[in-house]
């Protein structure tokens, strides 16, 4: 199986005039100016060199702004430029994020002309008060007509939904997620709310109408959702913003982020504390008082077993009084894991 490798390439507020409360994009992607057919080709050349896997799919995504709300001319111009690299067998394929009601049918057979693989929308909540709360001017009526054009022109489609947005409830995030699911996307991308300096939300979270999430609160409902699309065979792609100079600790000089669930390995907390969910439900239906147990799991799954800073194998000892040793073993598939007791009081 080939290992799959991303370009990046962000188009910062670009064919985006609408400023959502939580949004400021330039901090968000760390780009500040517009991008050309050069820099696009720059960008790739760049990357290409030092992806050292010679068995990969390599695809192109253009990433921070509504992509198909720029003006045609310029979104054919970077689309061009990527598809030289389509085209000489370089890349496999382009990707691109966008607004739901910036999709058409005129557009989508401009992104088939250039190779455009995957789309992936912006939704963040499947309710309209919390929408238009937020300043997001569309209705989720518009993400079902986007949704449904997309995959009927055979695109993969994807999601992006936020947790903690201003006055969403865990209620209203898992009946994202469920509404979300009805519409048969291939990934999903989660991202909790954080206050970004210069944005509406900034104003609303100094003047104490808006309090961010926990950083525990946020990992509880990612879990929430995550389950709901694994159950689904959606795969959940990113949880949490990608950290960067600017999207960082609030205490760090460069940070732009004023609050909120911040953590550089949010996923990690995400997986790390499902993983915990599983094994404890294991041990409490073990009919004998446990002292140790041995956990068997893929290569792949060992650190989130044993969790941030050891954090599962602490709570486990806490919480149950139970020792646990993780070994490595590459017979069980990635997700799964064999429990069995070692010692017993």
């Amino acid at each position: 199986m080939k290992k799959e490798y991303i370009i990046p390439i962000f188009v910062p507020n670009l064919g985006c005039p609408n400023d959502c409360t939580f949004c400021n994009q330039q901090k968000i992607s760390g780009e500040t100016t517009n991008v050309n057919a050069d820099d696009v080709k720059k960008t790739i050349e760049f990357y290409l060199k030092n992806f050292k896997d010679d068995s990969k799919y390599v695809q192109v995504a253009f990433f921070g702004g509504s992509f198909t709300g720029i003006d045609l001319k310029k979104q054919e111009e970077l689309l061009k430029a990527a598809n030289v690299y389509i085209e000489n067998g370089k890349v496999g394929s382009i990707r691109i994020s966008t607004r739901p009601d910036y999709i058409n049918k005129k557009i989508l057979k401009m992104l088939k002309k250039y190779n455009v693989k995957t789309i992936e929308l912006g939704v963040q909540s499947s309710n309209d008060y919390i929408l238009n709360k937020s300043k997001r001017n569309h209705t989720f009526n518009d993400v079902k007509i986007a949704s449904k054009l997309i995959r009927r022109y055979h695109f993969v489609l994807g999601h992006q939904m936020m947790i903690g947005m201003p006055e969403s409830t865990e209620i209203d995030e898992l009946n994202t997620a469920k509404d979300l699911i009805k519409l048969k996307p291939k990934i999903v991308r989660i991202y909790p709310v954080l206050v970004i300096k210069g944005t509406q939300l900034e104003k609303e979270y100094k003047n104490g109408e808006y309090i961010p999430l926990t950083i525990e609160q946020a990992v509880e409902r990612s879990k929430a959702v995550t389950y709901l699309f694994r159950s689904n065979h959606i795969n959940v792609i990113r949880i949490g913003l990608q950290n960067t100079e600017e999207i960082t600790d609030p205490k760090q000089p460069k940070s732009e982020v004023v609050s909120g669930p911040y953590h550089p390995a949010f996923r990690q907390l995400v997986e790390a504390g499902m993983w915990y969910d599983s094994i404890a439900e294991k041990i409490k239906n073990i009919n004998t008082k446990v002292k140790t147990v041995e956990i068997k799991v893929n290569s792949e799954d060992i650190n989130n077993v044993v969790g941030h800073k050891k954090e599962n194998i602490i709570k486990l000892k806490d919480m149950y009084d139970v020792d646990v040793i993780v070994k490595q073993d590459e017979k069980l598939k990635p997700g799964k894991f064999e429990i069995s007791v070692v010692e017993t009081f």
